[in-house]
């Protein structure tokens, strides 16, 4: 395994291009190269952390017939582009690009390098050689939301909100649709930080939400801050992506984790036996992408209920999107008996009735 920093990788001169000699030995003999690019650290604890521990998964499985690589801390946009060329360029063929941001370099890079198979997390973009890949973290807001609305005692929950995108809007959704299961009358309070990891300003969003009467801060970030700011308060909420128990074990109640493993086993298989072949997945509990930390600092009934809706999900007793569901207008979005498809949800941009704030333009 290699370990290499964006900045590092400026400082070497990258440049985008594609070398057909180069791809070829891609496919030549000995280890098959899989890349990995990440937006954030590998020790956030959270998003970049779980992809990384899932790298190293990979690499557990298939010895010494892979070499994977990683980039950390590449910000989305003309960065990533030279990043994923560079991974392209030196022999890797498989690249799990992971974040949204990286789509549209993803496709820019996969037309120069049409015989590298490229992999983007959470994107929509497909091409021949570019598949997509997700997790449905919805699904455990809506566990978040039952936990919610059995212990909080205001009424009042604070969410920090990373960038406006669908992803981060229907998690707000069912976030609030599985609390006032619970509580008809229970409220989602917002802070948009507009950046996947930024922990002064996910730890500051957390202070601003309990100053303002929430007694439980959800999230949609990468840090520790959140849970830590709550630990400090003697108060409660949620990691994000991993199990982030060990840096508040006093205040995390459980945390979604996303489980790519299985996934990146599975595809790079395919490239070493000549099946891969580009498409969409979206898996959640029932697949086991989406999985959820022991439920901890509550309750056995709360966490029977929590177990019950992570279950009901999985099994489809439950369809968190069926109607009826009002705006924030009041306004009926989902009619009764109604549900929404997929491509209603993974567009959505509208919020429930009972989250308070608005989507940034």
């Amino acid at each position: 395994m290699k370990r290499r920093t964006f900045n590092k990788l400026l400082g070497a001169g990258l440049v985008a291009g594609a070398a057909p000699a180069i791809i070829g030995r891609a496919h030549a003999a000995g280890p098959l190269g899989v890349g990995f690019i990440y937006v954030g650290p590998i020790g956030d604890l959270g998003w970049n952390y779980q992809h990384d521990l899932s790298r190293k998964e990979l690499e557990k499985h298939y010895g010494d017939k892979i070499k994977t690589t990683y980039v950390e801390n590449v910000p989305e946009g003309p960065d990533a582009e030279r990043v994923l060329a560079d991974l392209a360029s030196k022999g890797n063929s498989l690249i799990f690009a992971t974040s949204f941001g990286y789509m549209n370099p993803t496709i820019k890079v996969a037309q120069k390098f049409p015989k590298v198979h490229f992999e983007h997390a959470t994107g929509y973009k497909r091409a021949a050689n570019v598949a997509t890949y997700n997790i449905r973290f919805y699904e455990s807001r809506y566990v978040e939301g039952i936990i919610s609305g059995m212990m909080s005692k205001t009424g009042k929950v604070g969410y920090i909100c990373s960038v406006p995108i669908p992803e981060v809007v229907m998690g707000l959704n069912a976030y609030i649709i599985g609390m006032r299961t619970i509580n008809p009358k229970a409220t989602i309070r917002m802070v948009w930080i507009n950046s996947w990891y930024d922990p002064g300003k996910e730890g500051d969003a957390a202070k601003a939400l309990f100053d303002q009467g929430c007694d439980i801060v959800a999230q949609h970030t990468d840090s520790t801050s959140p849970l830590q700011v709550a630990q400090q308060r003697g108060l409660l909420g949620f990691g994000e992506a991993s199990d982030m128990y060990n840096a508040a074990p006093k205040a995390q109640l459980t945390s979604p984790v996303n489980n790519w493993a299985p996934y990146y086993i599975e595809r790079t298989k395919a490239v070493m036996d000549g099946t891969w072949k580009s498409g969409d997945v979206w898996g959640g509990f029932k697949s086991g992408m989406m999985q959820m930390a022991p439920y901890k600092n509550m309750p056995d009934n709360v966490a029977a209920a929590a177990k019950a809706a992570q279950d009901g999900i999985a099994s489809g007793a439950i369809d968190i999107y069926k109607g009826p569901i009002k705006d924030q207008s009041g306004a009926i979005k989902v009619a009764a008996g109604s549900t929404l498809d997929d491509k209603a949800i993974s567009g959505m941009n509208w919020l429930a009735e009972g989250v308070e704030g608005q989507i940034p333009k």
